[in-house]
């Protein structure tokens, strides 16, 4: 299945201990309040502010944090126009990079991403030379300790996911990964909340179809590249067709 590669696992890995630090709040709240600068305030009438919501919870965001965001956005103060930029790249050895960002300033945005890309052993590809490369799909998480296999598939089949996986498998963290189209993740994700299944992580998502296999040098300057994207405030994600061996993630793993 697309995603499921031993360098995807790292980065889930990495995202959620850079959510537990706090370092998602002001991407979260800027991506909360451009959510409801295009649909409005209320929740239910406003599917990207739903899908921005799940992404404060999974960085464990303060109530009070999330209802500011809202606040700003749709209070008199709310003056900022939020523009969606995808960049296209190539990281060392190849490995193709998508980089989604969210910003209220496209100059300062371009100028940013394409100084971090050139001085780090990168370039910038043309539109659409590397977004071929992959494909949206819906993602949810749910820990293995809550469930059985044989009632997710049944649940979340039946309600339009495509697949499931078992990641990190007799460890503290094993979970389920549940892949679904863009058009049914609302639906598997009710159904799971119907069910009483809190997903850890529950977001749509990026994939790449095919991945390149890098050895350590060359893995270790690709996730310097997404490192340096990540921590810029305008970069909401970076999606890579990175792979490596077990090897080589344990030691990537190692460095964090």
């Amino acid at each position: 299945m697309a995603g499921h590669s031993h360098f995807a696992n790292i980065m889930h890995k990495k995202a959620r201990t850079d959510a537990k630090r706090g370092k998602a709040f002001s991407k979260v709240s800027t991506l909360i309040m451009a959510a409801v600068r295009q649909g409005g305030p209320k929740i239910e009438d406003n599917p990207r502010l739903q899908l921005a919501l799940e992404k404060a919870r999974a960085a464990n965001m303060p109530k009070d944090t999330i209802q500011r965001a809202i606040d700003r956005a749709s209070g008199a103060g709310g003056t900022q126009d939020y523009v969606e930029l995808t960049y296209e790249a190539y990281a060392p050895g190849g490995v193709a990079m998508l980089i989604e960002t969210l910003t209220d300033n496209r100059n300062r945005t371009n100028t940013e991403v394409r100084t971090i890309v050139d001085k780090n052993g990168g370039s910038m590809g043309a539109s659409g030379s590397v977004a071929w490369m992959f494909q949206r799909v819906g993602q949810i998480e749910v820990s293995a300790a809550a469930t059985t296999e044989e009632r997710l598939f049944e649940l979340a089949l039946e309600a339009g996911a495509e697949d499931i996986a078992l990641l990190d498998a007799g460890t503290d963290d094993a979970r389920f990964l549940v892949t679904t189209p863009v058009t049914a993740f609302a639906e598997v994700r009710a159904a799971l909340d119907a069910a009483g299944l809190e997903p850890s992580r529950a977001e749509l998502a990026m994939v790449a179809d095919n991945h390149v296999e890098a050895d350590l040098a060359t893995a270790r300057k690709v996730m310097r590249i997404q490192g340096l994207l990540e921590e810029n405030d305008d970069v909401q994600t970076v999606t890579t067709n990175l792979d490596v061996s077990e090897d080589v993630a344990a030691a990537l793993a190692a460095d964090e």
